[in-house]
């Protein structure tokens, strides 16, 4: 892979090649994406979507969207000091082709910014949800008529499939989706492979898969255009990750490690204590003793702690993708950034005592467990409606169901594998608030 076909500026729909050297320095194609994800109704929704806590009384919580702000962020800073490295290395990205240091930045940013726009209300619970209905509920009896790749993309459905569904689906009247830069749709893509086979390596990039049978046209197109490295030959989709995905992905391990962290102590969950056991390792190097000693609130100090170590990880993550870029080209390199961290063991200690304090907290799960019978309930209900409407057996509740279904869900003439997929992307869509509104509706529970 090389850097000038991975930085394209091309969009779909495109005819003429965009150069960078010929780009609107006040507006450049990368920065345009970012504007085009943050204005867009699928970013919006993010607002009151679970990071950590579901359906949290305190407005101190991160939800998905301050989550990605703060990601996007994190994302901008280790995009610019990388691609400042970068351009030392390939002197001819900046003489010949105009390409600065902020254009990495900004991709990564933009990337960052949209991680995770696909995902469903409660968590990665909202996921499993969904697969399970498919797998072991009621919408196993879909199975016979789906081909097992088809079958698979819902038994495992995935935020991440559903992200690059929402920046890249052509709508009535809109072409392209969110008509991104290729350069941004590659530093998105996680897993840039179908969801079949399931983890044929250990490789990073086969840990899930990173679009639906729906996009694959799409997506062969993208890596086609980037100049990806295909990694299984045959039938099977199957390509070397864009290299900035490294950098957005360290951007969101970063930022739910420590921040994720920081909410466990801030409610209470973790004692501050261990705040100072787990952080002041990772930050020793740099911390100032006096100045952490006069800050007379827990909040302060946790955000001093937060943000030397979100800094410090910062740092070690660049340095770890320049001393690998070779490798990383070639798609050789085959686990995060953090995996390879000076402070990996600090990271893993973090993250063990997240998982025992807060994502195993009663409050967690006993809204996850809610939330498996919200999403199970709603997708009954509507894929129900939705496929005896194809076949021409709508009971008169499903119709009145169905008048309640978004018309831009809603082809009847789809296949039934497009009619299902749709529906899981609808249930997706909701906030966590919505969909308990709407399954108290569904219930009687509501008028």
């Amino acid at each position: 892979m090389n850097w000038e076909e991975l930085l394209s500026l091309k969009r779909q729909g495109d005819t003429n090649k965009r150069l960078r050297k010929e780009q609107d320095e006040t507006r450049l194609g990368f920065e345009v994406d970012y504007d085009r994800i943050i204005f867009s109704s699928a970013f919006r929704s993010l607002q009151d979507k679970t990071q950590v806590i579901p359906l949290s009384k305190t407005d101190f919580v991160h939800t998905r969207l301050t989550h990605s702000l703060e990601v996007s962020v994190v994302g901008r800073s280790l995009g610019r000091i990388a691609g400042k490295k970068i351009l030392e290395k390939h002197p001819h990205l900046s003489e010949v082709h105009g390409y600065r240091f902020n254009d990495f930045g900004a991709i990564v940013a933009a990337a960052a910014l949209s991680h995770d726009i696909g995902n469903p209300p409660f968590g990665h619970s909202g996921e499993q949800a969904i697969g399970e209905f498919f797998k072991n509920g009621n919408g196993q009896k879909y199975q016979s008529v789906l081909s097992d790749k088809e079958y698979q993309d819902l038994i495992d459905f995935e935020g991440n499939a559903n992200g690059f569904k929402l920046l890249t689906e052509s709508r009535e009247g809109v072409a392209g989706g969110l008509r991104l830069s290729y350069a941004t749709l590659g530093a998105f893509m996680k897993y840039p492979k179908e969801s079949l086979p399931k983890k044929p390596t250990k490789h990073i990039a086969d840990k899930k898969f990173g679009f639906f049978q729906s996009e694959k046209d799409t997506f062969k197109n993208i890596a086609s255009e980037l100049g990806l490295k295909q990694t299984r030959n045959g039938a099977d989709v199957s390509y070397a990750r864009h290299p900035l995905t490294f950098l957005v992905e360290a951007a969101d391990d970063i930022c739910y490690t420590i921040i994720d962290f920081e909410d466990g102590i801030n409610l209470g969950l973790i004692s501050e204590e261990y705040a100072l056991e787990y952080l002041i390792k990772l930050v020793k190097n740099n911390i100032n003793t006096k100045k952490y000693h006069s800050l007379k609130f827990k909040a302060d100090r946790l955000s001093y702690l937060r943000a030397l170590a979100i800094s410090t990880l910062i740092g070690d993550a660049v340095n770890i993708f320049i001393e690998n870029e070779e490798a990383i080209l070639n798609g050789d390199f085959d686990v995060s950034l953090l995996d390879k961290s000076t402070y990996e063991a600090q990271i893993r200690d973090i993250i063990s005592l997240s998982v025992e304090k807060i994502y195993r907290s009663s409050e967690v799960l006993e809204k996850e467990i809610a939330g498996y019978k919200i999403i199970s309930d709603i997708l009954n209900v509507y894929t129900g409606a939705l496929i005896r409407e194809k076949e021409n057996q709508a009971s008169n509740y499903d119709k009145l169901m169905l008048q309640t279904f978004p018309k831009q869900y809603h082809n009847e003439d789809a296949s039934i594998y497009n009619i299902l997929l749709n529906c899981c992307c609808y249930v997706a869509s909701l906030s966590d608030s919505a969909a308990v509104h709407i399954h108290r509706k569904i219930s009687g529970l509501e008028i």
